[in-house]
């Protein structure tokens, strides 16, 4: 037995190593390290990837190493995401993996939720959830309209973010790690790999990221062109894709019919109130903190951001279909 083990609760009590990768975070990183800090478990290392920050955000993590904390910092200027992320496992110590994201602060209990089970036996991934970290009207809305609800997920086909999500060093290994050939949606095709390689997932919705959406509609547009060319570069959801520019041809002409017979205005009404109404009942919780007149603001913003979120990705997706091409 590896010396690194040790009894816990009558559990096997493995090395756990956090990792994320970082790159001019010095908004968001004091925040997310203080929320590691305030773990109920503590993990045995913090490994940072640096992409080759020139702001603050090395010298504020040296702040946190001189108080103590268990931070080895890597710098790799110009890494992608998944080069951080392979370089920071390959140099990890632990048995287990935890991995987030700079941007977000974790829940108490993040850590040790998600490593329960796989210390216990019961599964080689563990998938945290993540909620909207949000600070005005637009990213409350912004969160309902692109963050999905545990009502709308199937725990057994749920492909977590690499925000927030723990694995085996071993099953890291196994699937060859991160696609380092793509730039978005790597942590998408790393969990599928996992998945075809037969590895036990097992979700833990306590373990909660939460994480600020994006603060306006051109940023939100940037990200979701961003996945949606990811998505083409990896050949990912070709279906659901093509759907979606199936109903955005199809409206059009659904609409120009309507001035010859007004039974289509009503049935096209119908389709848009059918595709608003998830986000709409997720928002709902969230409008409780605002004023009457950010509620009315938020509930139009949702038609707003679905519609940019959709051109972004029908843009988005050629693009990388053309680099896979």
């Amino acid at each position: 037995m590896s010396p690194a083990l040790r009894k816990n609760s009558g559990l096997l009590e493995l090395r756990v190593s956090l990792i994320t990768t970082v790159k001019n975070e010095e908004s968001s990183i004091a925040g997310l390290l203080m929320s590691i800090r305030a773990q109920t478990r503590l993990p045995d290392e913090i490994v940072l990837a640096d992409g080759g920050s020139t702001d603050r955000t090395l010298a504020i993590v040296s702040d946190f190493v001189a108080q103590g904390m268990p931070i080895r910092v890597l710098v790799e200027p110009g890494a992608n995401i998944s080069e951080g992320r392979n370089l920071a496992i390959r140099e990890a110590k632990g048995e287990i993996i935890a991995c987030t994201d700079a941007g977000v602060r974790l829940s108490e209990t993040w850590l040790a939720d998600l490593v329960r089970p796989i210390e216990a036996g019961e599964a080689d991934v563990a998938c945290g959830f993540f909620a909207s970290d949000h600070k005005t009207a637009f990213e409350v809305a912004m969160g309902a309209t692109v963050l999905p609800s545990l009502d709308d997920i199937d725990p057994e086909r749920f492909l977590p973010s690499s925000r927030s999500v723990a694995y085996t060093k071993t099953a890291w290994e196994q699937v060859g790690g991160y696609p380092e050939w793509l730039d978005y949606c790597e942590d998408v095709v790393f969990d599928l790999e996992l998945r075809r390689a037969g590895l036990r997932f097992v979700l833990r919705p306590s373990a909660i990221a939460y994480f600020r959406p994006r603060p306006s509609l051109s940023a939100f547009f940037k990200q979701y062109y961003r996945y949606a060319r990811g998505d083409g570069k990896a050949g990912l959801w070709p279906k659901r894709h093509l759907i979606r520019y199936s109903t955005y041809a199809v409206a059009p002409f659904a609409f120009a019919v309507g001035f010859w017979y007004k039974l289509a205005w009503p049935v096209l009404a119908l389709a848009v109130a059918a595709y608003l109404h998830r986000p709409l009942r997720r928002l709902a919780p969230g409008l409780g903190t605002l004023s009457a007149r950010e509620k009315v603001q938020a509930v139009l913003w949702v038609p707003a951001i679905r519609l940019v979120g959709d051109v972004a990705k029908m843009l988005g997706y050629p693009a990388g279909l053309w680099w896979r091409w």
